[in-house]
């Protein structure tokens, strides 16, 4: 029997794993896709919001700037990069510039430190090669950068190095409530006799538990509506965010976050540096009906690409090496969404941005509702740190020999446009949450990220997931076994 069964394993739901696995509890996750973090999280900005744009008061704003202020020493303990780069929210106008010193007050009131709205000239001071049209900015200091895929990864593996069980490919159906007073059968009251409350049923069987913890992303309202009210139910619309991804090698490129005043449908196109040193432009803000309408066209890039040169004119769009779009989950009343529906049954919904950056708090909001039913005992047996990959391409010449002394697989470049070696990619395949996709490779080592997107490197990729995941190669395919990159051999018995 379970002690709480974490429903999604994106951002919120790996921090929530991570989180609880630091207690004396018997926890599983459930997630419908092969790997963590492939929803929301996955086709993210990767911005470690400052925390001005949501309104004072608000479950959001609490949450984006007690998560900003966790994020440093987060990534340091999970040894992933994070860089506190700084933002800028530009106007084009100077009667533009009341709106952002109400972003400033509104930051103040929310308890962002170091806001100032500066002029042309510190302006091209902190970013050369912005706009000259842009006549004022808000400066936030504390805004930062971190790999959104690698925060969900590296939270997942902590939490499973700690005894906490992921079950990847596996949907929950339902969710349904325990009662003495029911006709219940055999196995539910021997489940009741032990302390279970909830069944989660997947195609895999029903699993009994004390509490839930859903973090379902664009499908958190099919969870949370049944459990309230007609009045309190959540709309959550599919929104589609598409992306630019640049080389690095593009230049110039912005050192800081750049934003435009923030719209009805959010903080508008951006253009950013990320910490592998690409810059990422966008995303669009399209309301979709179809929860995995994750497609790119050719308008929407377009328009991206049209207000980026607003902020940035000499961004170079040739140097792009690949476009992708995400779903984010939005609420209809714009707020997230943390509480209790029913003893023990805890919900984090409309998740959206700043989702990303509220997560790690997030997760100690729900962990802290999930104690008005369990009670915690420290695991004194729990990490509280991991170790990540080694990285070939930042080692001395003298590092990297003896490394290949020890195994030769690191002496083997995979990936030449990101110099990553065979002896990484068994690493990341290696760990404690298991790889069976290229894309999941590409994620946590990067090969495949680079301007050539897996030409070169992808069949050898194949054959070390293969190898490590012991499965044969027509079983790995790009994001899902169900779509294998190989289907069969050719010139069998030639």
């Amino acid at each position: 029997m379970l002690d709480v069964a974490v429903i999604g394993a994106g951002a919120v739901g790996c921090a929530l794993a991570r989180e609880l696995s630091y207690e004396q509890l018997n926890v599983a996750v459930f997630e419908a896709e092969p790997d963590v973090g492939c929803g929301t999280s996955k086709a993210n900005s990767g911005i470690v919001h400052a925390g001005f744009d949501a309104a004072p008061g608000s479950l959001m704003a609490r949450l984006n700037v007690a998560g900003a202020a966790l994020m440093p020493q987060l990534c340091r303990d999970l040894d992933i990069p994070y860089e506190q780069n700084g933002s800028l929210v530009l106007a084009f106008d100077r009667a533009d510039i009341p709106r952002l010193e109400e972003l400033a007050s509104r930051g103040c009131s929310n308890g962002v430190e170091g806001l100032e709205v500066i002029g042309q000239e510190r302006l091209r001071r902190l970013e050369p090669h912005v706009s000259p049209e842009a006549v004022a900015a808000l400066w936030a200091p504390t805004a930062g950068i971190v790999d959104p895929f690698m925060l969900c990864v590296a939270q997942a593996e902590l939490a499973a190095d700690n005894g906490v069980w992921f079950h990847l490919s596996e949907p929950v159906g339902q969710v349904h409530r325990l009662n003495a007073q029911d006709e219940v059968s055999s196995q539910e009251a021997a489940a009741l006799s032990q302390g279970a409350r909830w069944c989660v049923a997947t195609a895999r069987g029903a699993y009994y538990c004390r509490c839930v913890a859903a973090a379902a992303g664009l499908f958190s309202a099919d969870l949370y509506n049944p459990w309230v009210p007609q009045e309190q139910r959540l709309s959550i619309t599919p929104r589609r965010g598409s992306y630019y991804l640049l080389d690095i090698s593009a230049e110039p490129a912005p050192c800081h976050t750049l934003f435009q005043l923030p719209g009805p449908k959010g903080k508008g196109v951006l253009v950013a540096p990320t910490v592998h040193g690409n810059t990422l432009v966008g995303p669009t803000a399209v309301d979709v009906d179809d929860p995995e309408a994750t497609c790119t066209s050719a308008a929407e890039l377009a328009a991206i690409a049209q207000l980026a040169h607003q902020s940035f004119p000499k961004l170079d769009l040739k140097a792009t090496i690949t476009s992708f779009a995400g779903l984010r989950a939005h609420e209809a009343g714009h707020e997230f969404v943390v509480r209790e529906v029913a003893p023990g049954y805890v919900h984090a919904a409309g998740i959206e941005s700043p989702g990303l950056t509220a997560s790690p708090a997030i997760a100690l909001m729900m962990k802290e509702l999930l104690g008005n039913q369990l009670h915690y005992i420290a695991n004194r047996q729990s990490g509280r740190t991991r170790k990540g990959p080694v990285k070939t391409r930042e080692l001395s010449v003298e590092q990297l020999a003896l490394l290949v002394e020890s195994d030769p697989a690191y002496g083997e470049i995979i990936c030449r446009c990101e110099q990553i070696s065979a002896g990484e990619i068994l690493d990341a395949c290696s760990r404690s949450i298991p790889v069976t996709t290229t894309d999941g490779v590409k994620r946590r080592v990067r090969a495949g990220m680079g301007r050539c997107q897996g030409g070169f490197c992808l069949p050898r990729v194949i054959e070390l997931v293969a190898q490590a995941a012991l499965l044969p190669q027509e079983a790995i395919g790009k994001n899902s076994s169900e779509a294998p990159w190989i289907t069969g051999p050719v010139k069998e018995g030639l």
